[in-house]
């Protein structure tokens, strides 16, 4: 097979599948993440015994009446999404190769579909905030373990394809951000009672990840993903032929050597650690990228109060649209302008650099009005400028984070690139995790 005989994506089919898998990968933990007015609110009605003693320490520590569940929700949310997400995708990397990917990606689907379905009976049950949220965090570690192996799996089987083609998972996973932000302040807008709104809200996640898996199951009907699939296999079978080729035409005195050459050479195809030695500046980078993201967003951006107190609407949308809507919305056209532009160049020095100086955000969001705070001043009082600097941080981050993730497998040999691919959301999630940890320390630092 040759390029030239590649078939056309017709109507541009596979492209769209991948972008409806990306939104699927990335649109539970947005709803989760989107919906904490929802969770929060559960969680504010402490026993009764310890309410008044709970109110007198809030005087004493600077007003914060929350319950220690309602304050603490957002934190051990990160966490307990990020360190699944980080150990799944590290099992994926090493394990992927054993396990059929068609079981990988729908089995984790549907895994992540009846936990949604769960999730939207859960709230019609009436529960204390203690099982609450020890049932809530139980289910973000169950979608972000199967989102894991979901994200590497389809990584993995984009590496196979053009480099094209793992853009639309990155702009699929924007717009679930954003998809999920504009259908909570739907919600909001509709004036339906909190309970009734979310209940829709999670059952709109489940057609959605439906949507996802009636497309996978489509995606092997498709000419153009055949042609690439065999491709990538007839190329593999040529190279295990050529090697045997090579043993036979030798004689017997050469044989030796040769045996523990090829054998050597063989082994870079399945070694994880000699195709990161090629990668490690784009596995790095996107690492360091979801680190600074992660670290501030939503810890502490989610913390911002508005200062304006007209009694408009705008203190209640201050945060869905200005942090949700807005770092979603912006993430997303990031991640799609790798469709028609890819600068800096994949062994350019600038991109490490351009990743690097995204550092500056964690100052600059912490000197907002972040509130409660104890230490830092707000010399960031007003609301454009929380505005401004949450554009640029998240438009870097998805432009950044999506070169980086369409650069990695193409720097490896094409029977690579499936194994690159999957190892990039590893090193993506450990970006999360770390980011997750860091997120403790950055909001107690205010």
């Amino acid at each position: 097979m040759t390029a030239i005989t590649a078939p056309q994506d017709k109507y541009k089919a596979v492209w769209i599948i991948f972008f409806i898998l990306g939104l699927g990968t990335l649109l539970p933990w947005n709803f989760f993440m989107t919906a904490t007015m929802y969770f929060t609110n559960r969680l504010k009605d402490p026993p009764a015994h310890l309410s008044s003693n709970q109110t007198a320490n809030a005087t004493l520590t600077g007003g914060d009446t929350r319950s220690v569940l309602e304050a603490k929700f957002n934190n051990v949310m990160t966490l307990c999404a990020m360190l699944p997400l980080l150990i799944f995708t590290c099992l994926n990397s090493f394990l992927h190769q054993r396990i059929p990917q068609k079981l990988r990606i729908s089995g984790s689907l549907t895994v992540i579909l009846v936990v949604f379905l769960l999730t939207a009976v859960f709230v019609k049950v009436d529960m204390a905030p203690l099982p609450f949220f020890t049932i809530t965090m139980i289910k973000i570690i169950c979608i972000n373990s199967f989102g894991a192996i979901l994200q590497g799996s389809l990584f993995g089987l984009a590496g196979m394809l053009p480099v094209s083609y793992t853009t639309p998972i990155m702009s699929g996973q924007g717009l679930a951000g954003a998809f999920a932000a504009f259908s909570m302040i739907c919600a909001l807008a509709s004036g339906s009672a909190l309970q009734d709104s979310a209940f829709g809200y999670f059952i709109t996640a489940c057609v959605v990840i439906l949507l996802a898996i009636m497309s996978y199951l489509t995606l092997p009907r498709m000419e153009f993903f055949q042609y690439y699939m065999e491709s990538n296999r007839s190329r593999h079978t040529a190279d295990e032929e050529n090697k045997m080729d090579l043993l036979k035409k030798e004689s017997p005195a050469e044989k030796r050597p040769v045996v523990s050459l090829t054998e050597d050479e063989a082994k870079p195809s399945v070694s994880v650690i000699n195709i990161f030695k090629q990668i490690w500046v784009m596995a790095l980078s996107v690492c360091f990228i979801f680190t600074v993201t992660i670290g501030i967003f939503p810890a502490v951006t989610v913390e911002v109060k508005s200062t304006v107190s007209d009694g408009s609407s705008w203190e209640t949308y201050f945060i869905p649209v200005s942090c949700f809507l807005l770092f979603n919305v912006m993430d997303w056209a990031g991640r799609s302008l790798t469709a028609i532009c890819m600068w800096p160049g994949k062994d350019s020095i600038w991109l490490p650099v351009l990743v690097g100086l995204r550092v500056i955000f964690i100052p600059l969001f912490m000197l907002c009005n972040v509130q409660p705070r104890h230490y830092l001043p707000v010399p960031f009082l007003h609301d454009a400028w929380y505005i401004v600097f949450m554009i640029f941080f998240s438009f870097s981050n998805g432009y950044l984070a999506s070169l980086c993730m369409c650069f990695g497998p193409k720097k490896v040999q094409p029977h690579e690139a499936e194994t690159a691919g999957a190892i990039m959301p590893f090193f993506l999630s450990v970006g999360l995790a770390l980011g997750a940890a860091l997120s403790f320390a950055f909001r107690a630092m205010i």
